[in-house]
């Protein structure tokens, strides 16, 4: 029996009942993956989403799309537009960083939105650049005031981001987001994590949280080289008259040759 895609409702109905995983897939190899694997949710670059193979490939994963914060001049206008696209193409929710009446303005029109606590990327120049956040009393009251006021306008849920453990489970006693663990402990209702962690292809720095259990940057570098060695094989070949050989040609009748000769011959 396929596995069902999970509603929001279901997602809320097991809250503190199970724990969900998702990941950030940038390719459709890694797509197809997640769908084989057993992921539960994605999150996944709008373009993707909006491909009509995408539901095709991927039928159970709950799939959660998020705008470029800068890319939006009107912020509330421009993300309330791209999330009823998004939610047109088959999202299940939407991420959105951007402003609490953002938010609320896709909430109100009953949008699932995942907001972000904690270490925030896009706002982290504000907590001391790439670092934990949530180590002091004060700063972990800050990410719990901060959920709280996603429930207040109105969020499904946030990614709640390189906290420690004891703070997220603190929160998840008293709030009823959906909280996506992203280094925040198993508190969390769902852990996520980027794919290009997990597989081994980033090549920069890898978070603390992220675990990783494939090397396929070291197989990509050896398949490249297999390309490589493949290409100079081909290069010394035709130089030296061993491609193309006889067995890769397709020869004509003799017949038919002297009969093209003597054709060619006439309009010399």
């Amino acid at each position: 029996m396929a596995k069902k895609r999970p509603t929001v409702a279901d997602v809320r109905a097991n809250k503190g009942k199970i724990q969900y995983t998702m990941m950030r897939v940038e390719s459709w190899e890694e797509i197809i993956a997640a769908e084989a694997a057993g992921i539960d949710m994605v999150s996944v670059p709008p373009e993707k989403l909006c491909d009509p193979q995408f539901r095709s490939v991927a039928p159970s994963l709950f799939a959660v799309p998020g705008m470029a914060l800068y890319s939006a001049p009107a912020a509330t206008d421009d993300y309330l537009r791209w999330a009823f696209k998004m939610m047109e193409a088959g999202a299940d929710a939407v991420y959105c960083a951007a402003s609490f009446d953002t938010v609320e303005r896709m909430a109100k029109e009953s949008i699932p939105v995942i907001g972000h606590v904690g270490l925030i990327p896009h706002f982290c120049t504000w907590t001391g650049g790439f670092k934990a956040v949530g180590k002091t009393a004060e700063s972990a009251m800050h990410v719990y005031e901060r959920c709280k006021r996603y429930e207040e306008v109105g969020a499904f849920g946030v990614e709640i981001e390189v906290v420690p453990p004891e703070v997220t489970a603190e929160i998840a006693k008293r709030t009823n987001l959906f909280l996506v663990s992203m280094g925040g402990g198993a508190g969390g209702d769902c852990q996520y994590l980027f794919a290009c962690d997990v597989l081994g292809t980033n090549t920069g720095h890898v978070p603390r949280h992220s675990k990783v259990y494939a090397n396929l940057a070291a197989e990509y570098a050896r398949i490249q080289q297999m390309r490589v060695e493949a290409f100079k094989h081909f290069v010394k070949d035709v130089q030296t008259g061993s491609y193309p050989a006889e067995q890769y040609l397709v020869s004509a009748p003799k017949a038919e040759m002297e009969a093209f000769r003597k054709m060619m011959s006439s309009k010399s």
